[in-house]
């Protein structure tokens, strides 16, 4: 019985962890839908979000929800920037040339922060109130963070499907990812939903930024690299240019590594996301809810 509470609660852990996977796994996944980009900078937008959270709580003595906020707006607006001044450009290159050009504002985003800021690990403020509920006797517990975390990013998931499914942003970009001549034919502002993509994913991984750094209590310039490249592995695995699929992929990812780490292999834990990778590439490549599809020649 005593295996089972440990398991109980290694999955309330890997959840929560989860949960901030697919946050940052849905910015993937929208701008790949959108122009077939893997945006390794992705996961340094999520730093920058923690950053921005960590300066408004210590600086302008705000709590959470302002925080979270400004994180975000803040992203937003890196993320539209980083698109207009980097990926613009290269709208009609080669991937390749988008990708190494992903790669470079990566390194960017990381070692401009570590000259602002140092290399150094902070320990960022306690913004919420000791909260734990207990089940089985104390066995089992979820903790106001986890309970956060949760709560946030259901609103935000829910929020996202939204914005695609009922606005007429959220129309034109599903229209481009279906077929993006036709869609410019019918009067859709390419630029502008490419823009507004950036701008919505940025925002998300914002958000998972804040709710990281309130959840280990500690952030640093190259945080971002790591778990950025896990989310990647979060949105192949769900399938990559699917929204669903990526909040499935990060769970499943967050679940898998809790119960490495909790199981006595916690070396292992960032190999075996990659090893989910590959095993996903070889069995399915387009994922858990992708399909195949046949392309033209």
């Amino acid at each position: 019985m005593e295996q089972f509470y440990i398991f109980l609660q290694q999955l309330i852990n890997g959840v929560s962890l989860g949960s901030i996977y697919a946050l940052i796994a849905l910015g993937y996944t929208m701008v790949y839908g959108i122009i077939k980009l893997i945006n390794f900078a992705h996961g340094d937008i999520y730093m920058m979000g923690a950053f921005v959270a960590y300066f408004a709580v210590l600086y302008l003595n705000v709590g959470f929800l302002p925080a979270l906020i400004l994180a975000m707006l803040t992203c937003l607006v890196l993320g539209v920037l980083i698109e207009r001044i980097a990926y613009k450009p290269l709208r009609n290159a080669t991937r390749i040339a988008a990708l190494i050009t992903a790669i470079g504002m990566s390194f960017l985003l990381e070692y401009t922060m570590v000259f602002f800021v140092g290399a150094q690990s902070r320990a960022f403020p306690d913004v919420l109130p000791s909260v734990r509920l207990e089940f089985f006797g104390g066995k089992v517990y979820v903790t106001g963070k986890e309970l956060l975390i949760y709560g946030v990013t259901i609103v935000l998931v829910v929020l996202l499907q939204f914005i695609v499914k009922k606005t007429k942003t959220g129309k034109a970009m599903r229209a481009v990812a279906y077929d993006r001549d036709a869609a410019m034919l019918m009067g859709v502002n390419i630029d502008h939903t490419i823009s507004a993509t950036f701008a919505i994913g940025s925002a998300l991984a914002g958000a998972a930024g804040v709710l990281v750094a309130i959840y280990y209590s500690a952030i640093n310039p190259l945080m971002g690299m790591t778990p950025g490249l896990k989310a990647f592995v979060a949105a192949v695995l769900g399938g990559i240019g699917i929204i669903p699929g990526a909040a499935l992929g990060g769970l499943i990812m967050g679940l898998v590594e809790t119960l490495v780490i909790a199981y006595g292999q916690s070396t292992y834990r960032d190999a075996v996301a990659f090893a989910i990778l590959i095993l996903i590439l070889i069995i399915k490549p387009s994922g858990i809810l992708g399909s195949n599809v046949r392309e033209k020649v």
